[in-house]
């Protein structure tokens, strides 16, 4: 077989994280990049932390130019992220007949909030043969999947907690926007009330994976809280900056009800160099049941490199999936993938695909 060839849609932060963890990998090749603007006629190379060396080329081009008809066996995605954004995207590449990995949050259980995007987004992949994923660390495996995982030795569960205490310094100029980094408190205040900050997105989409996964049906709307992580010091990360006295981070919470009783709660502080402040991160799924669980990660897993390993480890998996629309409770759970990369592609993917 030859090698699984991969086109990356969006080279910046974890765009670029994954063109150098796919450089890194055997029986995989970057065959095409997607950008748009300054990037457009450069080398991929320029934009990485890899060097080139004896590597052919890749020059970054306009999407129609680089993604045309089974240009590639799977295309990341990596912009947007919300599913509305997100569409117009992955319907163009499905209708090339690739297979797609998407990075934007919602889409990692995109029927939570946008039914009838996924419906359609399961219609045209069933049409073109291929399979569409959303993964990531966080909607993606942390606070969701794992949390699923924990509940497989429980007899009965009661309630959930999930909790993820982490560093934003490793995200893009997107992230720091939609969680307010550097902004005032007024300023945060008044885009919470407007609707116009994001914050973390995915409390929906994590919340609505574990309810149907484990069979509860919500009762009531989900909802969240957004506050401010305000500095006392000068907080600078690659992609953000926060003065003394201005917002460094999001406190938010998500809660999920079953027959009016709170069973899924989501606890998720994050801000850029927490470090400096003595703030330590970590990962806890916390499950009232029989038995309970109390399961500590500390550190956290990095959200920068843990997105780029989802959705590049994922590759195979999506390769081999029925077509349609698939989320992680769907496929075999991730895993490194530290041999040939053709050697995880299923004999029958390899003939119809």
């Amino acid at each position: 077989m030859e090698k699984v060839k991969v086109i990356i849609m969006g080279l910046g932060a974890m765009g670029g994280g994954m063109a150098d963890m796919l450089l890194k990998k055997q029986g995989v090749e970057i065959v095409g990049v997607v950008g748009r603007g300054k990037m457009l006629g450069t080398s991929m190379y320029d934009h990485i932390s890899t060097p080139r060396g004896d590597r052919e080329d890749v020059i970054v081009g306009a999407m129609e130019d680089v993604i045309t008809e089974k240009a590639a066996d799977v295309v990341l995605l990596c912009t947007d992220s919300f599913t509305r954004k997100a569409f117009d995207k992955i319907k163009f590449i499905v209708e090339k007949k690739i297979n797609v990995i998407s990075s934007a949050e919602e889409m990692a259980y995109p029927m939570a909030q946008e039914p009838e995007l996924a419906k359609e987004i399961d219609r045209l992949a069933k049409e073109n043969g291929v399979s569409v994923l959303g993964t990531g660390i966080n909607p993606g495996l942390i606070m969701d999947l794992l949390v699923i995982l924990m509940t497989g030795c429980c007899e009965e569960v009661h309630s959930i907690l999930s909790r993820r205490v982490n560093s934003l310094s490793p995200f893009g100029p997107a992230v720091m926007e939609e969680q307010g980094i550097g902004i005032t408190v007024e300023e945060f205040n008044k885009g919470v009330q407007e609707g116009t900050l994001a914050g973390h997105v995915g409390f929906h989409e994590s919340i609505r994976m574990i309810s149907d996964a484990i069979g509860w049906k919500l009762s009531a709307p989900i909802t969240q809280s957004m506050e401010p992580i305000v500095t006392d010091v000068d907080r600078k990360s690659p992609y953000g900056f926060a003065k003394a006295g201005n917002v460094a981070g999001c406190a938010m919470k998500g809660f999920g009800y079953v027959d009016g009783e709170l069973k899924i709660e989501m606890d998720h502080p994050q801000q850029i160099e927490p470090e400096q402040v003595g703030v330590q991160t970590g990962d806890y799924v916390i499950i009232n049941g029989v038995p309970n669980i109390n399961m500590v990660n500390s550190p956290e897993v990095p959200g920068g490199i843990g997105t780029i390993a989802m959705c590049v480890n994922m590759i195979p998996q999506i390769i081999n999936a029925r077509p349609g629309l698939h989320t992680m409770i769907d496929l075999p759970v991730p895993r490194a993938i530290m041999g040939d990369f053709r050697d995880l592609i299923s004999e029958e993917a390899k003939i119809v695909k």
